[in-house]
């Protein structure tokens, strides 16, 4: 399952275990086409990676903060601590390669 994030809810629900937010707006082409891999990874996932979407359009604290500049950004965070980004789109293979990298 996918939760959507917003700039109150993010620090909580990323704050523990490996986490990947997907950084996107609706106008994004590239975000589109980014949207899909992420739900497939969603539904697949065992637990051990939370799955999470925001709309920097909805949300621009927590995007500012991070300094995301280009969409989409995957921001992957292990015990509420950036360890990786990823910017533009991504294939699952490549995603799940950086994923395991922290697991």
């Amino acid at each position: 399952m996918i939760k959507e994030l917003t700039d109150q809810t993010f620090e909580q629900e990323t704050n523990s275990g490996l986490a990947l937010t997907d950084f996107w707006a609706t106008w994004c082409g590239p975000c589109r086409m980014q949207s899909p891999v992420i739900d497939e990874l969603g539904e697949e996932s065992d637990g051990s990676v939370k799955y999470y979407k925001m709309d920097v359009d909805a949300n621009q604290e927590t995007p500012s903060k991070f300094g995301i500049m280009s969409i989409p950004t995957l921001l992957i965070t292990k015990d509420g601590e950036v360890v990786d980004k990823l910017i533009g789109y991504h294939s699952k293979e490549q995603i799940e390669s950086a994923l395991a990298n922290h697991q």
